[in-house]
């Protein structure tokens, strides 16, 4: 299970919101924070996952590798073509300066790379695991998701169902171990939470809680 403590994450989630929604008891509150703090992560997580299913992939059909270049994640030749690629998880992946920042650091590659071969012919991809994108061309570079991106990395138009079925196995092994894990941890945090901020009577301590999230008194007692 991810490592989470709940007086950390309990700073950098908002009371007020907690109160807005009405939430009226300790594992509420904990099941929303455990929850969102796990699928922010499993998101990150499987990600990389996946970056990594493609570029061993790619090594298998076009011999491609794991790039140093910073920015990009994946080379490899075909066609006459060398090909960068920077692989996301979906599509909405980023902002504006971040996608500035995308091609940046693709034009920075391409120098790089023509330091050694000036006649190089490269061509720089945002591939994305899941997901479409209807205008690919982007100008400096192209954007190919879900379908579209399985297929320009291996040559296979079914790619991106074929992966679904060995997902299913890996869960399966996984999932009663997580669901034993999971549960300890929402029965410690909701303990813990208890403990310091619901009153005599059961009640969550709003004034206790917002205190102990925003007071400058509390940071300077600690200091």
């Amino acid at each position: 299970m991810i490592a989470l403590k709940l007086s950390q994450v309990l700073k950098r989630k908002n009371p007020y919101l907690f109160k807005a929604k009405y939430v009226l008891t300790a594992e509420q509150i904990i099941r929303g924070i455990v929850d969102a703090h796990i699928s922010s992560n499993e998101e990150g997580i499987f990600g990389d996952w996946l970056e990594g299913l493609a570029i061993y992939i790619n090594e298998k059909v076009y011999g491609g590798k794991k790039s140093g270049i910073i920015g990009v994640d994946l080379e490899f030749d075909k066609d006459g073509v060398r090909y960068i690629v920077n692989i996301k998880s979906g599509p909405n992946w980023g902002n504006s300066s971040q996608i500035a920042k995308m091609v940046s650091d693709f034009k920075t590659a391409k120098k790089t790379l023509r330091t050694s071969n000036s006649k190089l012919h490269i061509i720089a991809v945002n591939g994305c695991c899941y997901g479409r994108d209807r205008k690919p061309d982007k100008g400096d570079y192209f954007k190919y998701c879900g379908q579209s991106f399985w297929e320009f990395i291996s040559g296979n138009k079914n790619l991106y169902v074929e992966i679904i079925e060995p997902l299913g196995h890996k869960a399966k092994e996984k999932n009663d171990n997580f669901i034993k894990l999971y549960s300890q941890m929402i029965n410690k945090f909701t303990k813990e939470f208890a403990d310091e901020f619901c009153k005599d009577s059961g009640e969550i301590d709003w004034e206790k809680l917002v205190q102990f999230n925003s007071s400058t008194i509390v940071e300077k007692k600690k200091n």
